[in-house]
């Protein structure tokens, strides 16, 4: 049995899905689909929640009807009976319209996860009722009652033995071959829906891989493969064939998109080799991530995380005792959802980079209880794996270098524009 996942910009127009068609059709195996929200339907329902939680129901109602309407005119661009795919999704449209009629905006991250979770939902219904009028007979599953999780909105962890009872008796591969599934989503012991993080659906095929004890977890993409850097940022990018899972966590931790930092547990965990593959070459190779490789990586590997802040806290009157002060200010960190990507101390600071959220102000606001707290925003964060002063100043070249950690093998520089 095979996990395939397709992200959003698979998904994201009538083509899209029918090149999903011709890749599955050459699939004789078991299968697995997993999907993702088409293009940026995600964002969308953001803007959707983001009305409901200022109460204003008639904009909400009005960016859902958008959605509807994106999602209505792929469906007739696709089908050649379009009121199957209609019917398909009328059903989740008219609970969300119900959502937000009546519902109150009082829990920002669970109302994320109950509405923005629809996404998936929906794309999947259309790409299973597709590829049944097509002639791939699969079984649609809402893995929101087969993935069991915690109750950590929009950063949900999987309890992966519940889940296994679970997904394991819905996708009897002695009854169907094909069975397609939501990336990014779950819910909790009590049905709650839950969502595992943005680019969360990568996660999801490997959760699905490790519980049915896949052969492999394919995740097609709209690049060659697994490349050194990304090419809109740099033009003489490389693919890189082959990584171990160690490699990949790096990258990932890093910042690397082409893979979600979680992705790697559940498949190393089984020894399961993932693959990434040219959506739009499908008959490429593309790379493989497993537990090892004929040749390490020979080539610099550039990652380059945006949107970055620099925090600086200092003690208000000197008195600083360094293990006090670091575990107060990551405890407010944790709280509020900062992902730390660097951190240097001194004698009487601690400076860390987290990315830019929603929860940055709320963070800020309470160190300032404790500390001096300084900030600098719209900053890059850029690792180099495999570094060489040529590199670096190749990289770095025209702009101001902030912060700086440097081992043998790899560099870190936090920066922005001059």
């Amino acid at each position: 049995m095979q996990v395939y996942k397709f992200g959003g910009a698979s998904v994201r127009s009538a083509e899209g899905i029918k090149n999903i068609y011709r890749i599955v059709s050459e699939v004789k195996d078991q299968l697995f689909i997993v999907i993702s929200a088409m293009g940026k339907t995600t964002n969308a329902l953001e803007g959707v929640l983001d009305n409901f939680m200022k109460a204003d129901h008639q904009a909400s109602l009005d960016k859902l009807a958008e959605v509807e309407t994106f999602h209505k005119d792929i469906i007739t661009e696709l089908f050649e009976r379009p009121e199957i795919g209609l019917a398909a999704i009328e059903p989740s449209f008219e609970e969300l319209r119900n959502y937000v009629t009546t519902g109150i905006g009082d829990d920002y991250d669970r109302w994320y996860d109950r509405l923005v979770s629809y996404g998936e939902i929906i794309s999947t219904l259309i790409v299973s009722a597709y590829l049944s009028e097509s002639g791939i007979e699969n079984v649609w599953l809402d893995l929101r009652s087969l993935i069991v999780t915690d109750s950590n909105f929009r950063e949900a962890n999987v309890r992966m033995e519940e889940s296994q009872a679970r997904l394991q008796e819905s996708a009897d591969f002695t009854k169907n071959r094909i069975y397609i599934g939501q990336g990014f989503i779950g819910a909790n012991i009590k049905g709650d829906p839950t969502t595992l993080g943005r680019e969360g659906s990568d996660y999801s095929a490997a959760v699905v891989g490790n519980l049915l004890n896949a052969e492999s977890v394919t995740i097609w993409k709209d690049v060659q493969g697994v490349l050194n850097a990304d090419p809109r940022l740099f033009n003489d990018a490389v693919h890189i064939p082959e990584l171990t899972y160690l490699d990949a966590v790096e990258l990932a931790y890093s910042g690397a998109q082409i893979i979600h930092p979680k992705t790697i547990k559940p498949l190393e965990n089984k020894q399961i080799p993932l693959y990434v593959r040219p959506f739009g070459s499908p008959k490429e190779a593309g790379s493989v991530i497993k537990q090892t490789i004929d040749q390490p990586i020979n080539v610099p590997v550039l990652i380059v995380r945006k949107n970055q802040v620099l925090i600086t806290v200092r003690p208000r009157d000197f008195s600083f005792v360094l293990e006090e002060s670091l575990s107060k200010a990551f405890l407010v960190m944790n709280k509020h959802r900062l992902k730390v990507a660097m951190i240097q101390s001194s004698a009487i600071s601690i400076s860390v980079c987290v990315d830019n959220s929603r929860y940055l102000a709320g963070a800020i606001d309470e160190l300032g209880n404790d500390f001096k707290v300084t900030y600098n925003d719209g900053l890059e964060l850029l690792t180099i794996r495999g570094i060489t002063d040529e590199i670096v100043h190749k990289t770095t070249e025209g702009r101001v270098i902030l912060l700086t950690q440097r081992t043998r093998r790899s560099g870190r520089f936090l920066m922005k524009e001059i």
